[in-house]
């Protein structure tokens, strides 16, 4: 294990220091009013299982979801054959300077035929209707509780006290809605579903039966037809009651005066599961056996499990008293409310957490679990994007203490892999293998129907690279083994075979392929496709990094590694070109989209390293300039993910405020009331604004990198913070290296940090102004020798606690 750095940085202001510390805040959504569109409805989920909760009074719509729920089905024939000759033409004319021609080439010869794609499409809703006078409520209050997962609706209608509960859990693998009143006799409702695909629904005593198939009519993206294939499904909707009764009607339930009703529902598909209807009925049966107590208590337990690791406070929560929606308004016209920061990082790990668990199917697709219908009726799809969307949803996990949300995500990179045995052989004639930029659960990995922006192999590698990053915080040396390092090595043996040398510059390079989804003037052309776009060259040396340092820590490989080495060394250098930016292409071309809203490149800053403020400080300076080219280009394509992305990058160059700055426009105009992050109408074909949940989740390590950052192999404390968030703490972040770290600060000013050893490691910590810090060791001082540069070498036992005070 290598040494791991620890460099504190003191910030100092004129800012007077802070009397006491803020209190830790209050974790709730609440509005005063239901939801009127799915954008003002709140999420609950499971890792499988979502609804939206919208909280009417007389019309209580539930929007259903189920992760598995696809339209499509394998296709044999996704692959255009080329090989390694025709390759070899392909690559010539680029080499010779013919692009256009070679662009042409690459259009017929490698192009992907995406025949039964599919998409993952919502269930349908689930509906009570009540009969309430609507005149008479009052003290409506609808509520989701980020600390135990759970929707509240709570009001009074004629002196009558209800009060509706919804969750979703992982445990029971369920959805329960509990409702109750003050006053016995007072629940009557009907219950119903309406469903998306064409379905077969019958009533029984206390229970609706569902069942059809999956299908979408969409018709894009040149796929004959969507509604071939799609999974088979069945649901169950269970009612009992406490007084009163239930009875069952056409299609729908009947509940009258009934004292508590609880509601138990369970969604499965046959997605890789033969067996999926004895499945439902037994969930239900096994939930409906217990008391709703048992369910609510294992439910909470199982989620705080996770949630309750971290903790955050960035203000004094003064407007926690406002509901929702108007704290967010009123944020959002200027007013100081530093918590909603907090409240958002914490949602956002409140959503990963409910749409991507270890018993997972599937990991979070481009809307996590919560299908709206609109992305899936856009060409492109909701499906796992890996040109940065499915990449996005999955960066913060480790930072913010939710290392076991990455499982299905591994658990589908497998599957890719397997799958992309075939096109790898197929297309490009060579071992190991390939994914392209867009994916389904049905195995599609070849490139996409149109080069311009599906021609990009190194995208299972960008989605790869994740199983790295979490061994780099874990330290799971059986993870590694098992898991990351046959899967990323059999990626890097694509590349290995795949790759060309460059008859003029003698580097090794990837192509023709796209730097996504960007292009570029060429002698009069607005073309796509080049060999080695910068993006691919971080890629690879990450990938090829990665594998020989793993190969040296399990002791594996000796000549694979020093293959690789050979290789590694044969990459081009990132370069900067004549306006000082950093190169997106090999050559130094000039953008035809200047405003274009992806900039993979700059993946060498973030999630990686290769440039940094320390090792690279001209890449670093070359990064920032095309940063601020790309904001000042009229007509910037910000969309959610893209406006995320900023603040990772800022907050790498210690741009602090201008990563606050990105923050503010992300909640201003990219987010909605419901703190759902949104991909704007007018940009990538969309007519209107659609959930996309990666700049959620992209946000929240945006977040925490302004807090702690561990890249640079030490790490440091409030590398970015804003002025805005000037006395604050946090309780359980994550580094590099298996450790948890907390801290505190008062005007600016760090008064205390602490480190706990995951494992056993030795540690270099640099601490500024070293006569001030008092440093103990399990609650005792400890000696301190520092040598040059203020460095401090000690070493910690598992679970031992290193802490700083000033």
């Amino acid at each position: 294990m290598k040494l791991i750095w620890i460099h504190i940085l003191i910030f100092y202001t004129i800012a007077s220091v802070t009397a006491s510390g803020p209190e830790k805040p209050a974790l709730k959504l609440w509005y005063n009013q239901p939801a009127k569109e799915w954008m003002q409805s709140t999420p609950v989920g499971n890792g499988r299982l979502g609804a939206m909760i919208f909280g009417g009074i007389n019309n209580d719509r539930i929007a259903l979801n189920e992760i598995t729920m696809w339209a499509g089905q394998p296709d044999p024939k996704q692959e255009v054959t080329c090989g390694k000759a025709k390759l070899a033409e392909i690559r010539q004319l680029f080499f010779d300077g013919k692009l256009k021609q070679g662009n042409d080439s690459a259009i017929k010869y490698l192009s992907g035929k995406p025949n039964t794609f599919g998409t993952h499409i919502p269930v349908g809703d689930l509906n009570m209707k009540f009969n309430l006078d609507e005149k008479s409520i009052s003290e409506y209050r609808r509520e989701l509780n980020l600390e135990n997962a759970i929707t509240t609706v709570t009001f009074k209608s004629g002196g009558v006290f209800y009060t509706r509960e919804y969750f979703c859990s992982n445990p029971d693998n369920i959805l329960i809605i509990r409702l109750t009143a003050d006053r016995k006799n007072m629940i009557s409702c009907t219950v119903s579903l309406d469903l998306l695909s064409k379905s077969m629904i019958s009533s029984d005593n206390s229970r609706l039966e569902f069942s059809g198939k999956a299908t979408s009519s969409l018709k894009v993206r040149g796929f004959p037809d969507f509604s071939i294939g799609g999974v088979d499904f069945m649901g169950i909707v269970n009612a009992s009651v406490m007084g009163g009764s239930v009875k069952p009607g056409e299609n729908e339930l009947f509940i009258s005066m009934a004292d508590e009703v609880i509601l138990i529902a369970d969604i499965r598909t046959s997605y890789n599961s033969p067996r999926f209807k004895d499945i439902c009925k037994k969930t239900v049966e096994s939930a409906a056996s217990k008391k709703y107590s048992g369910l609510k208590n294992d439910h909470i337990q199982d989620y705080t499990n996770l949630f309750n690791r971290f903790e955050i406070s960035l203000g004094n929560g003064e407007k926690e008293n406002l509901p929702t929606d108007i704290r967010f308004k009123k944020y959002n016209e200027g007013s100081d409310d530093p918590d909603l920061c907090s409240l958002f990082l914490q949602y956002n790990r409140y959503l990963i957490i409910s749409c991507s668990r270890e018993n997972s199917p599937l990991p979070a697709n481009l809307q996590g679990l919560w299908n709206d219908n609109l992305a899936a009726n856009m060409p492109w799809t909701c499906d796992y994007h890996l040109d940065i969307n499915t990449q996005q949803n999955y960066w913060a996990t480790n930072i913010t203490n939710l290392p076991e949300c990455n499982t299905p995500l591994f658990n589908y990179i497998e599957f890719l892999a397997k799958a992309g045995e075939k096109t790898a052989a197929k297309v490009y004639g060579s071992p190991g293998w390939v994914a392209h930029t867009v994916t389904n659960v049905w195995g599609y990995t070849a490139p996409g129907e149109w080069p311009g922006w599906g021609l990009f192999p190194a995208a299972g590698t960008w989605i790869a690279l994740h199983l790295w990053e979490h061994f780099n915080y874990t330290a799971d040396k059986g993870f590694l083994e098992n898991k990351a390092y046959p899967l990323l090595k059999k990626n890097a043996e694509f590349f290995l075979d795949y790759m060309v040398t460059d008859p003029e510059s003698g580097y090794l390079m990837t192509g023709p392929c796209t730097s996504p989804e960007n292009s570029f003037r060429y002698k009069g052309d607005v073309l796509s496709l080049s060999m080695m776009p910068a993006c691919d060259r971080v890629f690879v040396y990450e990938l090829f990094s990665a594998c020989i340092s793993a190969s040296e820590i399990l002791g594996t490989d000796q000549d694979f590694r020093l293959t690789l080495e050979a290789a590694r060394s044969k990459l081009p250098p990132l370069q900067t070109g004549n306006t000082g930016e950093l190169r997106e292409w090999f050559y130094d071309y000039e953008k035809a989209v200047p405003n274009h809203r992806h900039t993979t490149h700059l993946t060498s800053l973030y999630p990686y390293s290769q440039i940094s403020l320390k090792k690279t400080p001209e890449l670093a300076k070359a990064a920032a300039k095309t940063i601020q080219y790309r904001l000042d280009a009229p007509g910037w394509e910000d969309v959610e993910w893209s406006r995320a992305n900023m603040i990772n990058f800022f907050a790498r160059l210690k741009e602090q405020e201008k990563a606050f700055n990105s923050l503010n426009i992300l909640l201003r105009d990219l987010t909605r009331e419901n703190l759902l992050t949104i991909s704007v109408a007018g940009i990538a074909g969309a007519n209107y604004d659609i959930f996309v949940l990666d700049g959620n989740e992209a946000a929240a390590s945006g977040i925490a990198e302004m807090l702690i950052q561990s890249h640079e192999d030490y790490i440091e404390f409030l590398p970015a913070l804003p002025s805005a968030w000037e006395t604050g703490y946090y309780k359980g972040l994550c580094v590099r290296g298996n450790a948890t770290v907390s801290a505190a600060w008062t005007g600016m000013k760090i008064t205390k940090a602490s480190l706990k050893a995951d494992i056993s490691n030795s540690y270099k910590i640099k601490i500024p102004d070293p006569a001030k810090a008092k440093i103990s060791k399990n609650g005792q001082r400890c000696k301190a020798e520092f040598s040059e540069d203020d460095i401090l070498r000690i070493a910690l036992e598992k679970n031992d606690i290193l802490d700083i005070d000033y």
